[in-house]
């Protein structure tokens, strides 16, 4: 990563705003959004900063579904398989008929797509599209955002993909597909994602994807001020120190920041000067073998959560059940600033244009 760093901004204070956007009021006539494979809520965190009104969850994972309760405490979850979500029962706990609702949200497991796993035709999970497209036509909502790997659109995989263009079209929208990069949305990770947005055919508007609307945040701006110290491990911000004398510890040593960790395949040391690479799902530990999380620029360490929920877009307040799998839910999750951006030109040139007509 060799970006030339831009932002000159505060970026905590940035992040602070955002949560107050998630805490305001919302208005009369705010736009509705469903969110399925929830996780621990960062594309619902996206939605609600940019006002809109969530109407239920969806989420069978014991963790992230408890994590998205203490953050979304008004927020009707149903915890569970999705296969097993009936369109009417959907529609009950939404309070609302077929039609009615404005943004069909979901990110499908992408774990049989990810360039960084098996990539597997045959892996159970690239077919979970199916059910979200399942609720799709039972609910007709106005537009559909969808996000997924970029592994989907390389190689292989690219039949899988064909196949999912043809089921939302099928399903009576106009369909648009874009690779984007969440650090050009205020968030300091490169972080590319497909993004599908989609608009009922019925409808006049088209379907569209923002312009990069920042310029990237390098690690240090991204921490700055964020105080990382063992006491307040109890808050979910510890971390798991290289072993003395271990390999990782020596790997450490010999690293210099931006690296890959020498004698290791994965784990990379972050740079204060750059941009973070991709945080995938891990623990709070460096370079042991097959772990891709990140280590801290110049301390013997893995990033703390709390380190990884900033370079993922997640204010302070953001509350994670216990900090392992708060790690797992950071690497799993779109990172709420890049959901904001997709959401504002949602609402702002698909919702919004609808109305005027």
């Amino acid at each position: 990563m060799t970006w030339k760093p831009e932002y000159t901004g505060d970026y905590p204070a940035l992040l602070d705003e955002a949560w107050q956007q998630h805490l305001a009021p919302r208005e009369p006539d705010a736009p509705t959004v469903i969110s399925t494979f929830a996780g621990c809520g960062g594309s619902s965190l996206g939605y609600s900063m940019a006002g809109y009104r969530e109407l239920l969850a969806v989420e069978w994972d014991d963790n992230a579904g408890a994590t998205f309760k203490l953050n979304f405490p008004g927020v009707p979850v149903y915890h569970g398989d999705i296969a097993k979500l009936s369109v009417e029962q959907c529609l009950e706990m939404a309070q609302i008929e077929p039609g009615e609702l404005d943004v069909l949200d979901g990110s499908p497991p992408c774990q049989g797509f990810s360039t960084a796993g098996k990539r597997d035709m045959d892996d159970d999970r690239n077919q979970l599209f199916r059910e979200y497209a399942r609720l799709l036509r039972g609910l007709r909502p106005r537009a559909f955002v969808m996000e997924n790997v970029s592994g989907l659109v390389k190689g292989k995989m690219k039949l899988i993909f064909a196949e999912i263009m043809r089921e939302l079209k099928a399903s009576g929208y106009k369909v648009s597909c874009r690779l984007m990069n969440a650090m050009y949305f205020h968030v300091p990770q490169s972080r590319q994602r497909l993004i599908f947005i989609g608009v009922r055919d019925d409808l006049a508007a088209e379907p569209g994807h923002p312009g990069a609307g920042a310029k990237p945040i390098i690690v240090r701006c991204a921490l700055k001020g964020l105080n990382q110290t063992k006491k307040n491990a109890a808050l979910g911000h510890c971390w798991i120190d290289a072993k003395p004398g271990s390999k990782t510890a020596m790997a450490l040593a010999q690293t210099p920041e931006g690296a890959r960790l020498r004698g290791f395949a994965m784990a990379r040391r972050l740079a204060w000067g750059q941009v973070a690479g991709t945080i995938q799902t891990g623990g709070c530990a460096p370079g042991y073998p097959g772990s891709s999380w990140p280590s801290h620029p110049t301390e013997p360490r893995g990033i703390s959560t709390r380190e990884a929920a900033r370079l993922a877009s997640y204010p302070d307040a953001f509350e994670f059940r216990d900090w392992r799998d708060g790690a797992k839910r950071i690497g799993n999750s779109v990172p709420p600033l890049f959901m904001r951006a997709i959401a504002q030109h949602v609402r702002n040139e698909v919702l919004n244009a609808h109305r005027e007509h």
